[in-house]
């Protein structure tokens, strides 16, 4: 028991500081209908990781570190631009040709690598159980720095996010709030995706923030739905992979599943009891 503690304590906690940042963007994802902005910005910060990896650079190092989070601040500044007033064109849609094109990227470069099935693999899927305390330290710090600017500048992004018109009206300037929100997020993603793959931080992102949605309606409470979502599976998780000798990642990831699953029958069977009518 003592050897699984010791195996498993790191990357329980590593699960705990991606529930406390991730579950709170969700809520600012879900809200401004841009779910698929995570997995865009992962895959951009996965091309400029991968470049790094083609000119030489291990993928572990911080040259590849900071050529993906360069390439998420690029990303970041095409999804604020791309904000409109009127709305015209899905901003979905315009995330959903940036995935594309950069993962139609990533392919080509890899094709190019030795062992770039494996590194197109690791992208996905991460490898949470290699996780150290350090890591926890170094990511939790950062993770708290992030949280930390937004708190500074709550209003206007949860204005930005939950009101647009409101905030042109105010005379705000939406994009240069948007590149903020965007470039935070997209050191979260470069962050968490090195660590945990590219499943498992979109479960994290959108999982609690759905079961936030579909269960409260405050702020604080989706907040506190979100974060006790988030543990939980992450326990059930671990300890189902730790059992049943299963990858991590994987394991979560079905566990997020399965919850929002009996999330939502639970509220189905809320909503239609006499006392809800």
């Amino acid at each position: 028991m003592s050897d699984l503690f010791s195996l498993l304590w790191a990357p329980f906690l590593m699960c705990l500081v991606l529930t406390g940042i991730h579950a709170y963007l969700g809520i600012h994802v879900i809200a401004r209908e841009v779910v698929f902005v995570d997995i865009a910005l992962a895959q951009i910060a996965a091309l400029g990781a991968t470049s790094a990896f083609l000119i030489g650079f291990d993928l572990d190092s911080w040259a590849s570190y900071l050529f993906a989070l360069g390439a998420a601040f690029v990303g970041a500044l095409v999804l604020s631009l791309t904000r409109s007033r009127e709305r015209r064109v899905s901003q979905e849609a315009v995330i959903g040709v940036v995935y594309a094109v950069s993962a139609a990227g990533a392919v080509l470069l890899l094709s190019q690598a030795p062992h770039g099935a494996d590194h197109l693999r690791g992208m996905l899927v991460g490898n949470i159980l290699t996780v150290a305390g350090a890591d926890v330290l170094r990511v939790g710090t950062l993770y708290a720095l992030i949280g930390a600017v937004h708190w500074l500048c709550r209003r206007p992004l949860f204005l930005i996010t939950t009101n647009p018109d409101a905030a042109y009206r105010e005379g705000r300037h939406v994009r240069g709030w948007d590149f903020l929100f965007y470039a935070t997020f997209g050191v979260v993603v470069t962050s968490s995706v090195r660590i945990a793959g590219v499943l498992l931080v979109f479960s994290y992102l959108i999982v609690p923030g759905l079961a936030a949605f579909m269960l409260a309606r405050t702020l604080t409470s989706k907040l506190i739905i979100g974060w006790g979502l988030g543990v939980t599976v992450s326990i059930a998780g671990i300890l189902i992979s730790a059992t049943l000798d299963l990858p991590t990642g994987a394991a979560i990831v079905c566990v997020f599943g399965v919850a929002l699953i009996a999330l939502w029958m639970v509220f189905r069977v809320w909503r239609r009891s006499p006392s809800t009518q």
